[in-house]
């Protein structure tokens, strides 16, 4: 029985070892100059003005990301149905999954239209 998990073996000491051996080699290879650049934290290249990295967000930012992520998830509900939409049909279930998916579909743009309403989705 373990016989069968002698290869997964053999390849987990092959990619530890070469880990480890170029993390060797390049410590041992690698130019070690300290500089004051080095030594500061790269973002995109300019100097950050006071405590902007810890500087506090828009709400609106946030707000922004999780309506993307739920309408962006909800709409991965759709592909399914699109792909067996027909196989079902011809079960004799198309019309019941056709109106789901426009009663389904309905309230997203209901839950769309009060959010741009709102001005949830505005920058301003």
């Amino acid at each position: 029985m373990l016989e069968q998990y002698f290869p997964i073996l053999v390849l987990l000491l092959v990619v530890v070892a070469f880990v480890v051996l170029n993390l060797v080699l390049s410590s041992l290879a690698g130019r070690h100059r300290a500089s004051r650049g080095k030594a500061t934290t790269y973002e995109c290249g300019m100097e950050t003005p006071g405590e902007a990295a810890r500087g506090r967000f828009s709400v609106k930012f946030f707000l922004v990301a999780v309506l993307f992520i739920l309408f962006d998830i909800e709409s991965v509900f759709l592909i399914p149905w699109g792909i067996n939409l027909r196989d079902l049909a011809e079960a004799g279930h198309g019309t019941f999954l056709l109106v789901e998916m426009l009663t389904f579909i309905g309230i997203l743009a209901i839950g769309f239209v009060y959010v741009w309403k709102k001005g949830a989705l505005e920058w301003d």
